[in-house]
């Protein structure tokens, strides 16, 4: 019986360059987009900004 599988966690370099070799280039939906966007400023929300220095 041909069982492929994962059986580890792990997974070999030559494997994940084939996995990222194959999703560039893709396109996104929209949504897709509109998803991503609203995560990063949920995201960048919640990063205070870097106090400014008095001696600058």
């Amino acid at each position: 019986m041909n069982d492929n599988k994962r059986k580890y966690r792990e997974l070999s370099d030559m494997t994940k360059a084939k996995i990222s070799q194959s999703l560039k280039n893709r396109s996104k939906s929209m949504t897709h987009k509109e998803n991503i966007s609203n995560g990063m400023k949920n995201y960048w929300k919640n990063i205070p900004n870097k106090p400014k220095n008095e001696l600058e």
